[in-house]
């Protein structure tokens, strides 16, 4: 939906905006205690806060020019009380409920969890020639898995590992990338 639509999270899904399909299946976890919503702009944020449903603790915190920056903004807008963060893309509506219950118990356990796919594509590694052509090579995708969010972690160690990421102006892909740095 890139390009096609002017904010692709409050874009109509199914009767709703795609954010709230996401934000549903957290809500309906029914383990979720508090919720950091990093918004882009005040059109945003207003848009989200009108359907937010009462008594629910959120937290809305602007977010950054990279999507590390808006994690480091949620992380640190974090209630304090945090144990176990969930980063989310509120463009990725098919989330489940029980995909993050799933997701909580694996990270309590080891610290860290994401949701993931078995990557089915053809993955092809493209290396240019001295001529301008580009020499392809098939890899071999049984060890590939294409990550998902929510990426899930014990907040102590995401929010070290942001730190880390920011002071040292490090790239990264996703939230594992982080600790894996």
């Amino acid at each position: 939906m890139q390009g096609t639509v002017q904010d692709k999270i409050l874009h109509p899904l199914a009767g709703k905006p795609v954010w709230r399909h996401s934000f549903d299946a957290f809500h309906s976890a029914n383990c979720i205690q508090s919720f950091v919503i990093v918004y882009r702009d005040n059109a945003q944020k207003e848009a989200i806060q009108s359907q937010i449903p009462p008594k629910t603790d959120v937290h809305f915190t602007p977010g950054g020019l990279e999507r590390q920056d808006s994690v480091w903004a949620g992380l640190k807008a974090a209630p304090s009380k945090t144990q176990i963060v969930l980063i989310h893309d509120c463009a990725r509506p098919l989330i489940t409920a029980e995909a993050i219950v799933q997701a909580i118990s694996a990270a309590q356990e080891t610290g860290a969890a994401c949701v993931a796919r078995k990557t089915t594509d053809t993955i092809k590694r493209c290396t240019p020639d001295a001529n301008g052509s580009f020499i392809l090579e098939t890899i071999d995708r049984s060890t590939l898995w294409s990550m998902e969010t929510p990426q899930t972690f014990q907040y102590p160690l995401i929010k070290d590992a942001y730190q880390n990421i920011i002071e040292n102006k490090l790239p990264i892909t996703d939230d594992l990338s982080a600790i894996e740095s």
